[in-house]
């Protein structure tokens, strides 16, 4: 017969072995657990719900990690920053942001989402969701497969030029659409038109753009317009981080480029 003492020892014993085997730092009981900057490489996520903030309507969060740096944006400026995680807390920025003027509601939105990032929420990763939570607020993040580069329209968002961004005229829509035949489909905000493109996996080569010649009230739908051609010719170098394009032209102070969004 064993002791009474011994069966005490054993069963403690017993409780502190299933104790250690189910402890887990990373993880939750739901499975979710802080993800590792090597885990979020070149991964994009789009907000799927914000508890404890409304976002202003129409608009989203877009998260791309990139290596030890963060892409972010809300609607109107694009953020990036460098990152860390420890122990499921995100330490985020500080943040490089661009300058495009937007409607104060945005830009109040851009403001909110810094202070947010930077203010260490605790970070999860389920599968393809990821989750940011605050003292008051939580959002939940879906992951964004990448858009394929050929027949999608991609609608601008914003003008590259002296190593600025600048916003896109209210209530215009410009884009660009890659067909398979290798032609492009270009709407600048006023006049339409079409050419030739050749695609490689990380430059696009622009024929001559065959363009209609209405004239444009709007001052700067016009600038738009300029913007958008001046970088459809020729050799351009390209990037797709989730559901944005990048083209960009020229070097250093001369660069020049596009940053779009695919159309949902």
């Amino acid at each position: 017969m064993i002791p009474r003492t011994a069966l005490a020892l054993l069963a403690l014993a017993g409780l502190t072995l299933a104790a250690c085997g189910s402890d887990d730092s990373g993880s939750t009981s739901d499975g979710a657990g802080a993800p590792t900057v090597e885990e979020l490489d070149g991964r994009a996520f789009v907000s799927s719900s914000v508890e404890g903030h409304d976002l202003v309507e129409g608009s989203e969060i877009n998260i791309t990690f990139l290596a030890d740096s963060m892409a972010v944006d809300a609607g109107c400026n694009s953020m990036n920053g460098g990152f860390e995680i420890d122990e499921g807390v995100l330490t985020a920025g500080p943040f490089a942001s661009t300058m495009m003027a937007c409607d104060q509601p945005l830009m109040d939105q851009d403001t909110w989402l810094n202070d947010f990032l930077s203010s260490l929420p605790t970070i999860a990763l389920d599968g393809t969701t990821l989750t940011l939570a605050g003292d008051d607020t939580t959002i939940t993040l879906d992951e964004l497969q990448p858009s394929e580069l050929v027949d999608t329209t991609w609608l601008v968002t914003g003008t590259v030029a002296n190593e600025a961004v600048s916003s896109v005229p209210a209530d215009s829509t410009a884009s660009i659409t890659i067909a398979p035949d290798g032609t492009v489909a270009v709407e600048t905000g006023c006049n339409t038109g079409s050419g030739s493109v050749e695609v490689t996996d990380e430059t696009l080569t622009f024929g001559p753009i065959a363009i209609t010649l209405r004239a444009c009230a709007d001052e700067a739908v016009n600038q738009l317009e300029q913007s958008m051609l001046a970088v459809l010719q020729g050799e351009v170098s390209y990037t797709i981080e989730g559901n944005n394009l990048s083209l960009r032209s020229g070097e250093g102070a001369d660069e020049i480029g596009l940053e779009l969004t695919a159309q949902s």
